[in-house]
């Protein structure tokens, strides 16, 4: 850790502002600022908080749902216990995760999905930004589905290659679709938030038989960049995800 990156986060004000009002994170202030410009998230609604360590946004979720809300946070870390949440530690994207999620569901529909998750990062850009584009999307594929018509869906991603196909894959599902970079974001992150609102009744592809994933791995293909699985499976850690190098002349 370099001294000038402690420096800045001692300084930071964001951090000094969540740690005064009680919140676990200054990244709380990030869906509170998304809520501001979008209003997501309703009195009484249903909320999925995925990659909820430590709590910020579950927190934030809580106090927007009201007391007949209910929220449910996901991390693949155990987070400690937030007043109001129901916490399941496990990976989203895992079969066993999934199934205990639907489980404490039990068939009622989600109002809003919110996502602050990020994977475990190499320090290499360009293979961190393939990973995280690869997670959005599984999240996108395994939650949309719980999400209920007229609802809200946010996450994090990174800027780089594939975010444009991510954006027009969600329009395929939303009504509204737009990124955001909330000033509670540092400036020199890279991150930015896919707010998507109004999930349709049905997707605008008819007979839709493709996933989120296949669609931008495809886009990704067509724009002269491709995913070698035999890289991308030789990866430390158990890390996967788009490997994304531009595609030989033809």
């Amino acid at each position: 850790m370099s001294k000038r990156w402690y420096n800045e986060h001692r300084r930071d004000p964001w951090r000094r502002k969540a740690k005064s009002s009680g919140y676990r994170s200054r990244s709380a202030y990030k869906l509170i600022q998304c809520q501001e410009k979008f209003n997501l998230i309703r009195k009484g609604d249903t909320i999925l908080d995925v990659g909820c360590h430590p709590g910020g946004w579950s927190q934030v979720a809580v106090e927007l749902g009201g007391d007949e809300g209910r929220v449910i946070g996901i991390d693949i870390k155990p987070c400690e216990p937030i007043q109001g949440v129901e916490l399941l530690v496990g990976d989203i994207t895992d079969f066993g995760t999934q199934e205990k999620l639907m489980k404490l569901l039990n068939g009622e529909p989600i109002n809003s999905i919110v996502s602050d998750i990020s994977p475990g990062l190499t320090g290499q850009y360009e293979m961190d930004q393939a990973i995280s584009l690869d997670l959005v999307c599984l999240v996108m594929d395994f939650s949309l589905p719980l999400l209920n018509k007229g609802g809200s869906f946010v996450t994090k991603v990174f800027q780089g290659r594939g975010i444009e196909a991510v954006v027009e894959a969600a329009k395929l599902n939303f009504s509204k679709v737009q990124r955001f970079s909330p000033v509670a974001s540092r400036n020199s992150s890279s991150e930015t938030y896919l707010v998507c609102k109004n999930k349709l009744p049905k997707p605008r592809v008819k007979d839709m038989d493709f996933s989120i994933r296949d669609f931008v791995e495809s886009s990704l293909t067509e724009d002269g960049f491709v995913t070698d699985s035999t890289e991308s499976e030789s990866l430390d850690d158990g890390k996967k995800g788009f490997t994304l190098h531009r595609a030989r002349d033809r």
